[in-house]
């Protein structure tokens, strides 16, 4: 389980507490990276043809074309090193630290990594297109380019919908969630469904109504799967 113990208020024994974020879940933090690099390289190319494009115009392609490769050895330089901020200290401003900088190189490496993808793609299709290689074109590689902005979306929508801080108090049979701050008492549950998911569970809640009252909660809850199980354990022992 890749869950770190929440920083908190000193709870019973019997109290578990997990966090599920870019920092704690390697399955987040793919999406996430998948997600944001995508799209910071899908900028990065259409901004770079146009200065390319421009350039070559007084003969300076070649010098858009190094600087390009310069920056992108650069981001990997400082991914493979043990320390990259201690080569960061030179940069104006308030140099990122911790787990933000390692956000921040996630994110420089993953756009390096789309970027040489989506280039690769387009380039390709470029030179099957101009020598009519295919029939169809570059219609296969374009699409292929297209299709990844979606997916991103997606995997940032999962991203978000995967991070989950929380704890579960056994003693008090409440779950309480840190983002956003919500309890929820399991008496209030009547059926509970749990679907793993790698290294996770969601938790499908459906929740009593008494007298016909609407009650106010998540329906769905990410969690480690041992959670899940006591949850499911808990609210099925009371029907």
């Amino acid at each position: 389980m890749d869950e770190d113990a929440v920083d908190g208020t000193e709870l019973p024994d019997d109290a578990v507490q997990w966090r599920r974020d870019a920092n704690t879940s390697r399955t987040v933090r793919l999406l996430w990276t998948f997600g944001v690099s995508t799209f910071f390289a899908a900028i990065s190319i259409v901004v770079s043809w146009r200065l390319y494009r421009m350039a070559s115009g007084v003969g300076g392609g070649i010098v858009v074309i190094a600087l390009l490769a310069a920056l992108a050895t650069t981001v990997l330089a400082l991914a493979a090193t043990d320390e990259p901020e201690r080569y960061l200290e030179w940069l104006p401003g308030d140099v990122p630290s911790g787990t933000r900088l390692d956000r921040a190189m996630d994110a420089a490496v993953g756009t390096v990594v789309m970027g040489i993808i989506i280039g690769s793609l387009l380039g390709i299709g470029r030179y099957i297109s101009q020598n009519e290689l295919l029939a169809v074109g570059a219609s296969p590689f374009t699409a292929l380019v297209t299709l990844l902005l979606p997916l991103a979306l997606v995997a940032l929508v999962l991203a978000s919908f995967l991070q989950s801080v929380g704890t579960f108090d056994r003693d008090a049979q409440t779950i309480y969630l840190y983002e956003p701050k919500q309890a929820i008492d399991l008496a209030v549950i009547e059926d509970v469904s749990v679907r793993p998911i790698g290294d996770a569970a969601v938790l499908s809640l459906r929740y009593a109504q008494p007298g016909g009252q609407y009650v106010q909660g998540p329906r769905r809850l990410v969690v480690p799967p041992a959670v899940a199980r006591d949850v499911a354990a808990i609210v099925n022992g009371e029907q």
